[in-house]
């Protein structure tokens, strides 16, 4: 640590803890930074050096240590105000704010005495000439606090009424605090939309989007508008998340959780911050807190979850129970404490609201990843429905066995759960053979593979019955489910028996359509199975069986079917057999239209649910086509078709390739809803950490393409543990941590996204190609470069350029030559000497590489390249020029500086029209420097040349009007210069 001999080396040290992250250590430093300034002797130091003490108290989780400074700064005030220079001047009023919202937030300060201080501050901002504005502000959160809501509401207005100065606070803060109340009040759309500038970005601070994202999320459950919600969740938290200040913002966050369906994300918001639970620098952040707490523990336990180890105070182990206590019991104290000093019950009436609160929505999907749900543990698991008691009311065996027939003839979902309540209701109970082999039967299609030998059983129980048929349909299902599990030949040995007794039977009158059909359809089964199974040499031959077969069974059927639903099913079904028989030979168009008339035919049949699987091969197949809007199609209609009773894998997976297909075209808004609900059926059904984490790569990608970065960052770093090249291939780990790279550049993350383009491009230097590789390494360079790692940046760079050579990729090199020339300019003496090689080797470059162009277009973009390099060249000579104390070198370096930016012009000129920004961008450039040069005629021509350029352009072109301003003012300067020189 740099010893502080002088008041500059005070001030770089504070500079530097101001960028520290909040916390007690940043603290910890201001504390012996003020020890320091009071070594130095000079007023001004102690007076900056308790400013900043003041400001990293604030943002913390120790605001209560703010009023010592501050009692000292206003006391150095009061004494020898000319000891503060007009900075701090203006910081001692402002704090003025920070002081009174302070004594809200702490109990044991009395009323009276915030009431008394805030005559101070009026009186103070009164003497120093500011508006009321911050005074009627601050009047307004005294009265809302307490809840004397008719002095709130005339506080309120006269806050807004007042003109803003100095002292107001930010655009962004009013918003927050007007829309919070607007809030309160019951009045959502009016805070939503107070809010509005705030989230679109128009107005922000250091505190701001970051509280009102977090403030919008219950006001926007509450008006429906979920999608909103669930952004501005993914957005806020990642704000929030790193700073220990903002607990009030971290508790809105882990309500919204308890609201949506989200308790495991709730539970991982607690384990992140710890200390939240104990931390007592800021009582009203720790009510608000505590009271957020509660309610994701209650939500918990109403989920029969009470027993569930859950993160909490670091002293001991919590269930959600036990921390749902404590946490009620934590805020309603310290709402009583807050209420013992207001004199009102206001605090604890709005905590215990906020406790009780109910869910918003049953389950809202958020797309990131949740790493433990919850789930019971052994010393508290939940509840088992007990088996409903036998009443009057209750249906006995025949109506269950009435209504099981009525589900199996019908061929509803629900039929095998119907016939498994018949088989508990028949224990103990005598019934015929007929009712038994029923059971028997649904129990086998129930169990699978090991309901075989129940297939023979239920058999048996049908001959005895009387009915052969259905006894010769029994094997026949029992044959098929054999083929399953790989038995294909015996399975084919044993149908065959089956087929030659039932068709027998059949032409004696011995058996019906339905049993008949039912041993056809188990024969054609077996054969598609064969087909599947069919070694090299024996395709043909598989093919033209099971073919065979499957039309037996629609010429058996057809004409046969009436309303029976069954038999119309076995239309449908053989339908989509010949379907799959067509896409197997290669006729995808025949197969696609067949599966098409097969889903069709269960639809007609009122059997939607089974054109599910057929509308998803359908899609499959005109993907294959081309034909994206009959695949998105069928896929909407499987969607749909399967309804409730789509399995969560099913489901995951048709909203994944709808999402896919939507995504390709262009449509990115919805094919990321769909993406969010696939990542969503994907954790349902514990395929997390396959089908799950590519649903949220893809969800990431088509945010990315919303530059909705914030969110997209938050999914790609949840899909980021799951991916894996193994199961999803090394293609999408790059993609994602390329997205990933691109998201936190455009937050402003600059480290991290020079971590995860390296990662990437780790991962891409194995490749074959590697034009992939040379991009994320020249991404990452830049990324290093913005975080001003520049000797890594430079190494990055050179890498690249290494890599864009042996590519041949001229561009690529050129742009690499130009970054590290103008960062070997920020980290040379000032002489540029290295700067200007590295950029003459770019130039270099270029005009070789003209002289070998392939063709016109290659040549033309080549020029373009070399244009913008002579322009860069030119800024940096100027830009070293600057940094030179020297007279002569000055002179020297502008004067080749200028030299760069004329050949920069005529290149441009060269291209025409294409390149006509460029071209005036340089001539601007270039007059500038003859400006500076003392040649005001030359710096005019070259302004004339703009204006004359773009005499006939757009007006509405905003490079244009710039353009032309800046000519303008440039001939203004040149006026004056030519008038002073006369």
């Amino acid at each position: 640590m740099t010893e502080i001999t002088d008041f500059d080396a005070l001030r770089r040290a504070m500079a530097e803890n101001g960028e520290q992250p909040e916390g007690p250590a940043r603290n910890a430093r201001a504390e012996q930074l003020l020890a320091e300034a009071e070594r130095l002797g000079e007023p001004l130091a102690v007076i900056e050096a308790l400013g900043h003490q003041l400001k990293v108290y604030n943002y913390s989780s120790e605001k209560a240590k703010m009023f010592v400074p501050f009692a000292r700064l206003l006391r150095m005030w009061d004494e020898r105000p000319e000891d503060f220079d007009e900075y701090e001047t203006h910081s001692l009023h402002w704090v003025f704010k920070w002081m009174s919202a302070g004594m809200l937030d702490q109990p044991h300060i009395p009323l009276a005495s915030i009431e008394k201080w805030l005559g101070e501050m009026e009186h103070r901002y009164r003497l120093a000439g500011h508006s009321e504005r911050a005074v009627r502000s601050a009047e307004f959160s005294v009265a809302a606090h307490v809840g004397d809501l008719e002095r709130a509401e005339r506080a309120y207005a006269a806050w807004l009424a007042a003109d803003r100065d100095s002292m107001a606070d930010c655009h962004a803060c009013e918003l927050h605090g007007q829309g919070w109340w607007q809030a309160v009040r019951g009045r959502d759309a009016e805070a939503v939309r107070l809010w509005r500038p705030v989230l679109d970005g128009e107005y922000s601070c250091a505190h701001e989007p970051h509280t009102v994202l977090a403030s919008s999320l219950a006001p926007l459950l509450r008006l429906g508008r979920v999608d909103e919600a669930r952004a501005n969740h993914l957005r806020g938290f990642r704000l929030v998340r790193p700073m220990e200040s903002m607990r009030g913002a971290y508790a809105d966050h882990v309500e919204f959780c308890a609201l949506t369906g989200n308790e495991a994300r709730g539970l991982e918001l607690l384990a992140e911050r710890p200390a939240y639970f104990t931390d007592d620098g800021q009582p009203r952040s720790r009510l608000d807190f505590m009271a957020a707490v509660a309610l994701l523990m209650d939500r918990l336990t109403a989920l029969g979850l009470g027993g569930q180890r859950v993160p909490g105070p670091a002293d001991r182990t919590w269930t959600a129970r036990e921390l749902a206590a404590h946490a009620r019991e934590e805020a309603l104290a310290l709402a009583a404490r807050f209420d013992e000093r207001n004199g009102t019950s206001y605090t604890s009436e709005r905590a215990r609201q906020r406790m009780a609160q109910r869910p918003l929505v049953e389950r809202l999907p958020l797309g990131v990843r949740t790493a433990n749900r919850p789930a019971p543990v052994a010393s508290g698991a939940a509840p088992v429905a007990p088996a409903p008691e036998a009443t009057d009311d209750a249906p006995g065996l025949p109506e269950l066995l009435a209504e099981a027939r009525r589900l199996s003839d019908t061929l509803r979902p629900s039929a095998i759960e119907a016939w498994a309540a018949v088989s508990r209701a028949a224990e103990g109970v005598e019934l015929d053979a007929r009712d038994r082999a029923e059971i028997a039967d649904h129990r086998a299609m129930d169990l699978g593979p090991e309901g075989v030998p129940l297939f023979e059983e239920a058999a048996a129980l049908y001959a005895e019955a009387g009915d052969p048929g259905e006894a010769l349909a029994a094997r026949a299902r029992g044959a098929y489910v054999r083929a399953l599990t790989g038995e294909v030949s015996a399975a084919l040995d044993a149908i065959g028996t089956l087929y030659d007794q039932v068709l027998a039977l059949y032409a004696e009158d011995g058996t019906g359509v339905r049993q008949t059909a039912a041993v056809l359809m188990s024969r054609a089964r077996i054969l598609m199975r064969r087909v599947h199974e069919a070694e090299e040499g024996t395709e043909a031959a598989a093919l033209s069986a099971a073919e065979s077969a499957v039309r037996e069974v629609l010429a058996f059927v057809s004409g046969r079917t009436g309303d029976d639903v069954r038999l119309l099913a076995r239309v449908a079904e053989a339908r989509a057999m010949l379907a799959e028989l067509a896409a197997l030979t290669g006729d995808v168009e025949g197969a696609a239209e067949l599966f098409a008339r097969a889903s069709g035919e269960f639809v007609g049949a009122g059997l939607p649910w089974f054109a599910v699987e057929y509308e998803a091969r359908l899609a499959g197949l005109a993907h294959h086509l081309g034909d994206t809007a009959r695949a998105e199609r069928a896929l909407r209609a499987a969607l749909q078709h399967g309804g409730p009773y789509l399995e969560a894998t099913g489901r995951a997976q048709l909203h994944l390739q709808l999402a896919e297909v939507l995504g390709g075209t262009g449509v990115s808004e919805e094919a990321a809803e769909h993406a969010l609900e696939a990542a969503h059926w994907a954790d349902e059904a514990g395929e997390s950490r396959t089908l799950g984490a590519w649903a949220r790569h893809q969800l990431g990608g088509f945010l990315v393409r919303q530059q909705r970065f914030a969110e997209a960052a938050e999914v790609l770093e949840s899909a980021l543990p799951d991916l894996s090249a193994e199961t999803h291939g090394d293609g999408a780990v790059v993609q994602t941590l390329w997205w990933l790279g691109d998201c936190l550049s455009e937050l402003g993350d600059h480290r991290d996204a020079a971590e995860r383009r390296l990662q990437a491009a780790a991962i891409a230097r194995e490749w074959p190609e590697q034009h992939d590789h040379a991009t994320l390494a020249h991404l990452a360079a830049e990324s290093l470069s913005h975080a001003g790692l520049h000797t890594e940046a430079d190494r990055a760079y050179t890498r690249a350029g290494e890599l864009w050579r042996s590519l041949g990729n001229v561009h690529g090199l050129v742009r690499s030559l130009r970054a590290r020339a103008w960062l070997a300019l920020r980290v040379e003496d000032g002489s540029g000497a290295r700067a200007a090689e590295m950029m003459a080797g770019a130039v270099e470059e270029c005009t070789a590489a003209l002289d070998e162009a392939a063709d016109e277009e290659a040549r033309q973009r080549l020029v373009a390249e070399l244009g913008q390099t002579h322009r860069q060249f030119g800024d940096l000579l100027a830009r070293s020029a600057a940094e030179d104390a020297e007279d002569d070198s000055i002179r020297t370096a502008m004067e080749e500086a200028l030299a760069q930016m004329t050949r920069a012009v005529a290149v441009f000129a060269s291209l025409g029209e294409d390149a006509l920004h460029g071209r005036t961008g340089a001539e601007l450039a270039a007059g500038w420097l003859q400006a500076d040069l003392s040649r005001p005629a030359e710096a005019a021509a070259h302004a004339r040349a703009v204006l004359a350029a773009y005499e006939d352009a757009d007006p509405r072109d905003e490079t244009v009007r710039q353009r032309r301003a800046e000519a303008e003012q440039m001939l203004q300067v040149v006026e004056e210069q030519e008038r002073d020189g006369g």
